[in-house]
């Protein structure tokens, strides 16, 4: 009997992967703070990760396929940069957070299938 770990870790999988991309866009985003003309991304995880749950979506999102969307600033600058360096690092901040939450809980399913594995 084998075990199909993609139904036992459930959606955690996604999120995990899914939050690390979207560290890699915010972090993206912070890097290019002073470059002119550099629009901020960001990635709707809640609608992302329903595709993937759906089944609708194989793929992470990212700069290139359109699925990561422009963030609208709350204060443009002149030289066309929409990144705001606050708003970016509470969004960074929350994402690490969240991430460790997806971590943490795919730690406890391991765990658990550990104890049944060992018949405890």
């Amino acid at each position: 009997m084998t075990i199909n770990f993609q139904k036992a870790l459930g959606v955690h999988a996604d999120a995990l992967e899914l939050r690390a991309e979207r560290t890699r866009v915010l972090a993206s985003n912070i890097a290019n703070e002073s470059t002119p003309g550099f629009t901020a991304r960001d990635i709707d995880f809640a609608s992302v990760l329903q595709e993937r749950v759906d089944g609708e979506a194989d793929t992470l999102p990212s700069f290139g396929d359109g699925s990561a969307q422009y963030r609208v600033p709350f204060h443009p600058s002149a030289d066309g940069n929409t990144v705001e360096i606050g708003v970016e690092q509470a969004a960074f901040s929350q994402n690490a957070s969240d991430f460790q939450t997806s971590l943490t809980f795919i730690n406890m399913k391991l765990r658990g299938l550990a104890k049944v594995i060992a018949g405890q």
